[in-house]
């Protein structure tokens, strides 16, 4: 996925990742309910909702007079698969690591 680096960008920032950790747990919000829970004005918030729009992390949708926000699945899926599949990598070679200790080791 060539939009991992600047989805990852988005998400190195603490107040964008506490937003889309929100939406993942509770679902779609209006910016109200995401302002309640932080100290930023709404201007910053809004700033951040549109980094995120942007990357495809989350998505706008109007009701009425409100705009309600919520995470795209497919990529928090996307992000995931990813993390999965160099979890597989690491793991296999811390674990090919640790056995050719267990040979130095038991040359010793």
């Amino acid at each position: 996925m060539s939009d991992l680096p600047r989805i990852f960008a988005a998400l190195s920032d603490p107040t964008r990742l506490a937003i889309v950790e929100r939406l993942m747990r509770d679902g779609e919000l209006p910016v109200a309910t995401l302002r309640e829970e932080s100290e930023i004005s709404a201007p910053a918030i809004s700033r951040h909702l549109n980094v995120l729009i942007r990357t495809g992390l989350v998505r706008k949708r109007a009701r009425a007079q409100q705009r309600l926000y919520s995470v795209v699945p497919e990529t928090i899926r996307a992000v995931s698969s990813w993390t999965l599949d160099h979890r597989t990598f690491w793991e296999a070679s811390l674990d090919r690591l640790e056995a050719e200790l267990h040979k130095e080791m038991s040359r010793k």
